[in-house]
């Protein structure tokens, strides 16, 4: 192992076991359904035909579509919780950021899938990538859940996995996201904090909505965590771009 893989396992290491989860990974996918396009107009015209909704997996980023960024499948060393189930909340209402935060999707979902991306120039900052599909009308109902919890979890929550727990602090509302997405249907940005040896940790999440699908962006600054500073995880804009694209 070299000496930027040591580095980048041992940051991935300090931010599951302390406080803030490592590499989640998503529900088991069961396929998604297709969305019809627009009937074409007049009688003579050929039927429109139906656009599929591509899977979860078919959506996420490979390890080349990001530039400067190295995008990969998150391993299981260190999971938050073997499953969403196992996320156990001290508000249930906090559900949705417990969720979103720890890279498994919000809601009753058709498909989901992680993936985690880091700077070549390593920074020890981690953005995960978790992608949904749902059945027609669940997106909107979870980007709905999502709304309420960031709105009602201001004064912080903990969310307990099977071997560690996350203390938040606060939750706050970002009026924008940390690059443009001029083509999802719906969109919403948070920042959480927690504390750790007298340090405030900052984590931003972002999400989007296409159609029946939503992207969730969270990160973290593991380095923080192993240097006993204050961190302040921003998400990579060119992450964001590049998923985007491909959801667009």
């Amino acid at each position: 192992m070299n000496r930027r893989t040591t580095h980048v396992a041992a940051a991935l290491a300090a931010t599951a076991a302390l406080l803030l989860t490592a590499c989640g990974s998503g529900d088991d996918g069961k396929g998604s359904k297709g969305d019809s396009s627009d009937e074409a107009a007049g009688s003579s015209a050929p039927p429109a035909k139906k656009k599929p909704t591509k899977s979860a997996s078919q959506l996420a980023l490979t390890k080349n579509e990001v530039p400067a960024h190295a995008v990969r499948e998150p391993a299981d060393n260190f999971v938050f919780a073997k499953s969403r189930d196992n996320i156990k909340l001290s508000k249930p209402v906090c559900a949705p950021l417990g969720h979103a935060m720890n890279q498994y999707p919000v809601g009753d979902t058709q498909d989901s899938f992680v993936r985690v991306a880091e700077a070549k120039e390593f920074d020890g900052t981690f953005t995960y990538v978790t992608l949904a599909t749902y059945a027609p009308g669940k997106a909107q109902d979870a980007m709905a859940d999502l709304t309420k919890a960031v709105g009602a979890c201001k004064g912080g929550f903990t969310a307990k996995g099977d071997k560690a727990s996350s203390a938040y602090t606060s939750v706050t509302s970002e009026t924008a996201g940390v690059a443009p997405t001029p083509g999802a249907d719906d969109s919403l940005a948070f920042r959480a904090t927690t504390q750790y040896e007298n340090n405030t940790h900052t984590v931003h999440a972002q999400a989007t909505r296409h159609g029946d699908t939503i992207a969730l962006y969270y990160s973290v600054d593991g380095n923080a965590f192993l240097q006993s500073r204050a961190g302040d995880g921003k998400i990579f804009p060119a992450v964001v771009k590049s998923q985007e694209k491909k959801l667009s």
